[in-house]
């Protein structure tokens, strides 16, 4: 029984697709289906259900599907074991957020490929939560307040946020200064969030208001310097913008609760070297990047000074 056979079984399992599988895998789609088809042949059953939407799998292929992962996890860690210490190859393929990614994450991605001349560093930069295994993705790294799921998250290091308006905005509407009083401004958003606030030890969760909305940070960063309503951002995104009085923090008795930046994967007992020596960078680079973890809510703006 051939291993790629098994692999390309298990990514197509995973994927729900012959398409999605072949890309995960950089071959061709007709490499994808003769491969299966050797393997169902082998085993003389038929282990997914093609149809016009995608691939199911059928009785026979949830059992196999099973063991098959076992076995390649296994070959996994066996091929990492007898490479050359630090040495990695292959394709690897990570989703990264277009809001921070570019100017924190961008330079560790290009590192780990400076380092390793035989990797192959695929990145895509989205706000949005992509389907890893659909996707065909190795990891993704997110910000923010995780929900549950079954993948496999690993904190990197803390995110902090700050509530913040322009000089303008505070000066033609006030600033506020309880959650309760935050409903009667305008508020920067994603969607239909909610921002959560701590005081006295408690979580006080507020869903704000506003008519200017975008899934993008840079773009509620560029609203709230133009004067448009009260944005709360991660601090990596704003500091220098607090720094030089651009943009005031507010509210600053109820900070907001810290998240967190992590790596996601889909769930395996073992997580790949790649993705433990990226884990690794990444966590490097938070502890050596104060601008990025520390509370800037209480920091004196230039117009202030």
């Amino acid at each position: 029984m051939d291993a790629d056979e098994i692999r390309t079984f298990v990514e197509i399992a995973n994927a729900g697709s012959v398409s999605a599988a072949a890309r995960k895998l950089g071959i061709a789609k007709s490499i994808v289906s003769r491969r299966l088809l050797r393997l169902e042949s082998e085993l003389d059953t038929q282990l997914l259900l093609r149809t016009t939407s995608g691939a199911m799998l059928t009785e026979a292929g949830v059992t196999f599907l099973d063991h098959a992962a076992k076995i390649l996890d296994e070959i996994n860690v066996a091929k990492e074991r007898i490479l050359p210490d630090g040495e990695l190859r292959g394709i690897f393929r990570i989703s990264v957020p277009l809001t921070f990614g570019p100017d924190h994450i961008a330079p560790v991605l290009a590192r780990l490929a400076s380092k390793h001349p035989q990797l192959h560093v695929h990145s895509s930069y989205t706000d949005r939560h992509i389907d890893l295994l659909a996707e065909g993705f190795d990891c993704a790294i997110r910000l923010g307040h995780l929900k549950d799921s079954e993948l496999i998250a690993k904190c990197v290091g803390p995110i902090y946020v700050t509530l913040l308006a322009s000089p303008s905005y505070i000066k033609q509407y006030g600033a506020p200064e309880t959650p309760e009083e935050l409903i009667t401004h305008q508020s920067l958003m994603q969607g239909m969030e909610s921002w959560q606030f701590m005081c006295d030890g408690k979580i006080i969760k507020v869903h704000p208001q506003g008519r200017f909305k975008a899934d993008n940070g840079t773009a509620l960063l560029a609203a709230a310097l133009a004067g448009l309503g009260i944005a709360c951002l991660p601090n990596g995104l704003i500091y220098n913008y607090v720094v030089s009085g651009q943009l005031v923090p507010v509210m600053k008795q109820y900070p907001i609760a810290p998240a967190g930046a992590y790596i996601i994967r889909p769930p395996g007992r073992h997580p790949s070297r790649k993705v433990r020596v990226l884990t690794e960078m990444l966590t490097e680079f938070f502890k050596q990047s104060p601008h990025l973890t520390m509370d800037i809510s209480a920091q004196e703006t230039a117009t202030s000074r």
